[in-house]
C-alpha cells in the first residue's frame, strides 16, 4: 500500500510566514494542523535587548531551544541565562518571560504543546499592526484572555530596569 500525505516533509530554512512583534519575530515554522494538535514549531529571531512581556499561559508548555545568542529568561522566582544548544523550559500555570541578553540578534526554536498557541502570535502581528499606540496593550490583554494566557504586573519595569532591557514594541 503507497502512503500519500499533502504535508511538507521538508520545511525549507526559509518557509513559512513570518511576523513582527516589535523585536521578536514568530517565523511560523510547523503548525498543530500538520500534528493533529499534539505541538506547533515557530522560531523566535529576539533583537539585542528585548523583553517578551511577562505572562502566564494555562494550557500549554513551551519548550525552546537556543540556536544562536543569550537569552535570559524569568520562570516563576528563577532567573537564568541560555546559550546556543541549550533547552529553557517554560511549564504552563507558571509566569515566565525571556529575553536577549545581547548584544548580539539572538534566535530560538519553540515548541507549543499542545499546539493552538500559535495563532495568538500570528493574531497579535495583526494587531500589532493596526492597533494605535493607546489602544494596543489593552487590545493584547483581550486577545491573551482568549487563549487563556494573563499578563504579569510587576515584572517588567523591574527587569528593564535591573537588565536594560527594552519590551516589545518600545
Amino acid at each position: 500500500m503507497e502512503h500519500v500525505t499533502k504535508q511538507p516533509l521538508v520545511i525549507e530554512a526559509g518557509a513559512g510566514k513570518l511576523t513582527s512583534l516589535g523585536g521578536l519575530g514568530v517565523h511560523f515554522k510547523i503548525g498543530g494542523e500538520q500534528t493533529g494538535g499534539l505541538f506547533a514549531i515557530v522560531e523566535h529571531p529576539i533583537e539585542p535587548g528585548r523583553l517578551v512581556p511577562p505572562h502566564i499561559h494555562r494550557n500549554e508548555d513551551e519548550y525552546s531551544y537556543v540556536l544562536e545568542g543569550h537569552i535570559g529568561a524569568r520562570i516563576g522566582d528563577q532567573i537564568l541565562e541560555a546559550g546556543p544548544g541549550c533547552y529553557v523550559i517554560k511549564p504552563r500555570n507558571i509566569p515566565h518571560t525571556f529575553w536577549n541578553v545581547g548584544p548580539e540578534p539572538a534566535r530560538l526554536i519553540e515548541i507549543i504543546a499542545p499546539s493552538g498557541f500559535e495563532r495568538f502570535f500570528d493574531e497579535l502581528g495583526d494587531l500589532a499592526a493596526t492597533s494605535a499606540p493607546d489602544e494596543f496593550p489593552t487590545r493584547r490583554a483581550e486577545l491573551g484572555a482568549r487563549y487563556d494566557q494573563d499578563f504579569v504586573e510587576g515584572w517588567a519595569e523591574e527587569l528593564k530596569a535591573t537588565y536594560g532591557l527594552k519590551l516589545l514594541g518600545e
